[in-house]
């Protein structure tokens, strides 16, 4: 959790990191190190006063280490530690002025608008959070710090722990232990932990490099600027240059040697490699560091003067460029000096985090497990040292028991507000649940929060589904405009690589990446459909909409653990609100939208194509229930229901083993979660009119691609709340599962062209897909997400075996079948055509067909292409036509539309054949490509088109004559 009271500290510096084991596990970020990481507000420390020294005197000291650099002549001169003058605590802890008009008190949970209008809440232009981004690694849209930041900008926090301020108010002022976690490293297996080591070291490496060469570009303009200051007309003088790039000539030096030595070691490695020793070495010159850090201040005050006047260095100073990684395509990237100086700030924490990660994975006889308990003690010790120039003088910010205020949960959430969505960014405090929204400000302005309204937690309820109100009135937004927008962003993400590729303009590529973030904007805003509704008890009722049960289960979970304690309610005065307020900035561990126009180029793609999961067992639970598990995976931007195991009947130790196939569309992570069924028909959920079961645990895995990128299967455990799922999982690339492999045993259905099957047979439509279509409207065609969903693997491979053989027992098997196993046959059928149902002959035409512009162009040239089909194709195809329109017919109930229906068939209909693919595939990481949209859109016609009759078509043969 974060101190509040910590976070108000008007010259706060540096963060230690948590004693290891003693954070929440639960408040640990599920992904180790990714580029969103924990960020607090750190401020510099109070400047010595320094008389008039001349040049000569001060580089003497600046070289044996003893004197601060040389501020320019103009700053103004500070004392150590002088207090905070009345002004200026004022504007830091967004207090009023003494002139400024005063407000009424804000009612406990109602809205606090009376300072913000909301006219414009809709609007993406609110939340535009790039600004303040920081990725500690390399390419930055970040200019620098963020406006109105007191002193120093935001320091990247341990992405393994909870984001605590400082060690003196975790056990009574001592310091931190070096030790990792409790049994940790005892018992470390050796050949993994080694490995671990290994991939600790090339991630950390690879950072180093990156650092190095930022440290390179900022020194490359410093001796051209000293050579021109003995000049008649120099650019900076020697002051103002000592100033700006005070200690990082040393502290290049420093990360070189040990660059250079540590490379070779992790390249080469083996078991026995050590390098304790160096990160001890590294640590012991922590000293430069302190010496950059209390200027650092005064070295961005000077920059940003120097600037001003100086148009010159002001060209220099905005597009810094930055060497790229050896095997990264970009040479070069452009950055400011100001992010560039910010750079040292970031390292030590980040270093200091790499040692926990190192001794976690290094056991207790190894010969470096001393040497890095040596360098982290040195490194905390030196994080320590710096929070003890804090300024003592400080703001209290308590809760009305006297307890310190803390920031347990932060997040963006869709608020359906006066009948619209909004979107709001949520804090979670020990005592009370705050919403709030983004004020748009002035260029140069310190950004700030409005609070929307807040609830006190003592007088926050839930209501129970069936107790709470139907939803107001929200129009959702059409399923066929939610694919239009991905199509749209992922259209624009080729354009960016584009770009990049081609070395354009970096205003073209701005342009597109404002209009990726306007289509990501409104597809986050308008895709959630989950109610999570939270109740004042003393007045009215919040609705939020959520894109998946495991977001909702965790907010809740959040606030019921924090209400177990004796909480007191409350009335805040308009000071304590906007002191709240006004800590969320700083406080908020949350920075950007979750939309990948927010993420660092550097940062993985995600994954494209089929990951296979088996669902195996669980255990756990104390008592028997009736079990089922869904799966989830994110896509552009929020999570998806994509699988659910059937359901396991009074069990305490449910065994599925149930494999699934579920498609990735850039997904980077892998959702579990364990519901008990509910059959109990009165507790309907008034919001969707679902009867609501009961979450028993969730857990969340990364979909790393070293690990899951292999041929075998990889087995893992999901420990949730007490409950531990055993799954199994493999990847399939979406080049790879594209693939049409005609069928060696043509005696079989699958594999086998249509017509050969429909001949042998003496019927116009495939027996499989009569059967299968007649099972799901028999007793599917209400079933949520029939289609969507995916249905077990082994069940679907044991309905093709039937199938391939011809089984009397045909009949039988398919009434015994799960319906989505049904339905995944019958897809997988059509996946598996040697060519695809439209024919590939006839592809290309399809493709230009529904690009046409004019109506009745398209209308003659869609119907003629249908015409040009062999007869089994074109009867099959109307035969599946009508079964999906009636499916459609019941939306309402099964939550598939047309549009869902063209998404889940079109490519399966249309796809070609391997070998008339590759003309036409783009990247395999680029599912929502141009052809696989078009291949939607294509049967979406068919679909929206009144009913086509097949002796229609063929009558009107005699009036098309012209061949494709």
């Amino acid at each position: 959790m974060v101190d509040l009271n910590e976070k108000l500290t008007p010259s706060q510096l540096l963060v230690t990191p948590c004693r290891p084991g003693t954070c929440d596990e639960a408040e640990k970020p599920a992904r180790v190190y990714s580029s969103h990481r924990w960020m607090h507000l750190i401020l510099g420390s109070r400047r010595q006063p320094r008389g008039n020294r001349d040049l000569e005197q001060l580089e003497a000291e600046v070289k044996d280490g003893r004197g601060s650099p040389p501020a320019a002549e103009e700053l103004p001169q500070r004392r150590a530690r002088e207090p905070l003058p009345p002004w200026r605590r004022k504007r830091f802890l967004g207090l009023p002025e003494r002139d400024s008009p005063s407000h009424s008190s804000p009612d406990r949970g109602s809205d606090c608008s009376h300072n913000s209008s909301d006219h414009e809440d809709g609007s993406f232009a609110d939340f535009s959070y790039g600004a303040d981004d920081y990725d500690g690694e390399g390419n930055e849209e970040q200019k620098g710090p963020p406006e109105g930041s007191e002193t120093m900008p935001y320091i990247d926090e341990s992405p393994t722990m909870s984001p605590q301020l400082s060690a003196r108010n975790q056990g009574g002022g001592d310091s931190i232990s070096p030790n990792p976690p409790e049994g940790l490293a005892p018992g470390v297996e050796a050949g993994k932990g080694l490995e671990m080591r290994k991939l600790v070291l090339s991630g950390f490496l690879a950072s180093e490099e990156i650092y190095i060469n930022q440290l390179e570009a900022l020194l490359l303009p410093m001796k051209p600027l000293k050579a021109t200051a003995t000049t008649s007309q120099p650019v900076l003088t020697i002051q103002q240059i000592e100033t700006i790039f005070y200690k990082i000539q040393d502290i290049y030096e420093i990360h070189k040697e040990f660059y250079d030595n540590l490379c070779p070691k992790v390249q080469q490695w083996d078991s026995q490699v050590t390098m304790g020793h160096l990160f001890q070495k590294l640590a012991s010159q922590l000293g430069v560091y302190k010496a950059f850090v209390d200027n650092y201040k005064v070295a961005l005050e000077t920059a940003e003067k120097c600037s001003q006047s100086n148009n010159q260095f002001q060209k220099i100073s905005e597009e810094l460029k930055v060497k790229g990684p050896k095997d990264s395509k970009d040479s070069h990237t452009s950055v400011t000096m100001e992010a560039l100086l910010y750079k040292p700030i970031d390292r030590v924490t980040r270093s200091t985090l790499v040692l926990h990660d190192l001794l976690k994975h290094t056991p207790v006889d190894h010969p470096d497990y001393p040497l890095l308990q040596d360098a982290l003690r040195i490194s905390q010790n030196f994080l320590s040292s710096i929070n003890e120039d804090i300024d003592p003088r400080r703001t209290a910010v308590t809760t009305p028991k006297g307890e310190t205020r803390q920031l347990v949960k932060d997040g963006f959430l869709v608020e359906v507000s006066e009948g619209s969505r909004k979107l709001r960014h949520v804090f979670l405090f020990t005592d009370v649940l705050l919403c709030a929204k983004l004020k748009k400000t002035s260029a140069g302005k310190h950004q700030q929060y409005d609070c929307k309204w807040y609830i006190p937690l003592a007088d926050l309820v839930f209501p129970s589904p069936e107790e709470s109100e139907a939803s107001p009135q929200v129009h959702p937004f059409p399923d066929h405009e939610l694919e239009d927008m991905k199509m749209k962003i992922s259209a624009l993400k080729s354009e960016i690589q584009k770009e990049k590729a081609n070395k354009g303009q970096s205003r073209a590529i701005e342009r597109l990446k404002k209009k990726m973030f306007e289509n990501e904007f409104l597809l986050l805003l308008n895709s959630p459909t989950i109610p999570f509704r939270i109740h004042n008890r003393n007045g009215k009722s919040y609705l939020f909409l959520l894109s998946s049960d495991y977001e909702r289960s965790e907010w809740r979970e959040a606030i019921q653990k924090l209400q177990k304690k004796d909480l007191q309610a409350f009335v805040l005065s308009s000071v304590e609100l906007q002191v709240l307020t006004g800590s969320c900035f700083k406080l908020r561990t949350v920075h950007n939208i979750p939309v990948t126009s927010n993420k660092d180029d550097d940062e993985s793609p995600g994954l494209y194509g089929f990951l296979h999961v088996i669902v195996h067992s669980a255990k756990g639970f104390k008592q028997s229930a009736n079990l089922y598990c869904t799966l989830e995976v994110d896509s552009f931007g929020y999570f998806v229901s994509k699988a659910k195991t059937r359901v396991f009947r009074d069990t305490t130790e449910p065994k599925w083993d149930e494999e699934f196939e579920i498609e990735l569309e850039g997904s980077q992570s892998l959702r579990i979660l364990c519901y008990e069924k509910c059959y109990d028909k009165t507790k309907v959920n008034k919001d969707n009119n679902e009867i609501v079961d009961k979450i028993m645990g969730k857990g969340q895995i990364q979909l790393d691609p070293q690990t899951v990128e292999t041929k075998n299967w990889h087995t893992d455990v999901i420990e949730m709340n007490g409950i531990k799922v055993e799954f199994s999982m493999k990847f399939t690339s979406r080049d790879m599962s594209l693939k049409r492999t005609p069928s060696k045993k043509q005696t079989g259905v699958f594999g086998v062209k249509i017509s050969v099957v429909t001949k042998r047979e003496r019927s116009k439509v495939p027996y499989i897909v009569r059967q299968c279509v007649e099972e799901v409207e028999k007793r599917g065609i209400e079933e949520v997400g029939i289609y969507r969903i995916s249905g077990v693997a082994t069940d679907i491979q044991a309905l093709k075996a039937v199938f391939d053989a011809n089984n009397k027992d045909i009949l039988l098997m398919l009434s015994d079948m799960d319906i989505n196993a049904i339905a995944g046959t019958l897809k997988l059928y059509f996946r598996e055509l040697p060519e695809p149902l439209l024919t590939d002959r006839l592809y290309p035409a399809f493709m230009e067909g529904i690009a046409l512009s004019d109506p009745a162009a398209k209308e003659n040239c869609m119907m003629h292409l249908l015409r040009s089909l062999p007869d089994p194709n074109l009867i099959t195809f109307l035969f599946l036509l009508e079964h999906l329109k009636r499916v459609a017919e019941k939306e309402p109930i099964n939550k598939m539309s047309l549009h869902n229906l063209a998404t889940v068939f079109g490519p399966t209909l249309l796809r070609p054949s391997e070998v008339e693919s590759k003309a036409h595939l783009t990247s395999a990481a680029d599912i929502w490509s141009h052809d696989v949209m078009a291949q939607v859109q294509v049967l979406l016609y068919y679909l929206q088109h009144p009913p086509i009759s097949f002796a229609e078509l063929k009558r009107n043969t005699l009036y098309f004559s012209t061949d494709v």
